[in-house]
């Protein structure tokens, strides 16, 4: 029967030993799995017991390789599985794995999910959509989500709705108020807030005449600058296409055109 012969402690990782059988290298292990197994110089060992053994080292390498992984961050149950099976370990040890996580708290989705949420609401610009959307691509079951989802309330959402409203209509102040407008609601949305709450943030924020008139302005001076060598008819056909276009209203056009021509 094959006898260990050797062990030694490997020299980049202390925690962890070769194992020489019959006097030849045959695998390594990790310190708990050499003591569980009570594994010394002297020690007959079975091929079957052998591959029992590099089984267990398996799983205890994946436990090591998770627990790392979640000593950076919280993490999802899926998460964590995706990150096994990406450090290639089997679907058994994946298994016993996550029970052990899950038996010792270091995996809890309501927990994730709960601190994920206040973690986005406190430090970056996204709705309510975005943040279920999140957490069901991270394996949140959608009774968790949505249950957990109800601290985000309608008036913080509508308060940060408006505040990134707001903001693009700053960005975007030498377009028209209909271009702003559109442009703003088309962010927000995208940051996942519900129509209803980008509509209440809109209504705060009525079109300024005076502003208008500034940005048809300079809407209209940079199309002069480009059919200004246009004949009488076909440039004003031209300016007045492309300040429509823009969202302007044809009776303030006509007027930027009769100013850019008096000058």
């Amino acid at each position: 029967m094959p006898v260990i012969t050797k062990i030694s402690v490997q020299q980049k990782r202390t925690d962890r030993y070769n194992i020489e059988v019959d006097g030849e290298y045959a695998f390594s292990v990790d310190e708990a799995v050499l003591i569980e197994f009570n594994l010394q110089k002297g020690r007959e060992m079975t091929k079957a017991e052998a591959e029992k053994i590099q089984i267990r080292d398996n799983v205890r390498k994946g436990f090591n390789a998770a627990i790392h992984y979640l000593s950076i961050r919280m993490r999802s149950e899926k998460e964590v599985q995706d990150y096994l099976k990406k450090k290639e370990v089997d679907e058994a040890s994946r298994q016993e794995i996550l029970t052990r996580l899950h038996d010792m708290g270091y995996v809890n989705d309501s927990q994730f999910a709960d601190a994920f949420i206040k973690t986005q609401m406190q430090t970056t610009d996204k709705g309510p959509y975005l943040i279920h959307r999140e957490l069901k691509e991270k394996g949140i079951n959608e009774e968790t989500a949505f249950s957990l989802m109800e601290q985000f309330t309608e008036e913080e959402q509508m308060e940060k709705a408006a505040r990134l409203y707001e903001k693009q209509l700053k960005k975007y102040k030498r377009d028209s108020a209909f271009l702003q407008k559109k442009k703003a609601e088309e962010y927000v949305m995208t940051k996942g807030y519900s129509a209803s709450s980008i509509k209440k943030a809109a209504i705060k924020h009525e079109p300024d005449e005076e502003q208008e008139m500034d940005a048809l302005m300079y809407q209209a001076e940079k199309a002069h600058r480009r059919y200004q060598s246009y004949e009488k008819g076909e440039y004003r056909q031209k300016m007045k296409m492309a300040l429509y276009r823009k969202g302007f209203d044809l009776s303030d056009i006509d007027k930027a055109i009769e100013k850019l021509q008096e000058e």
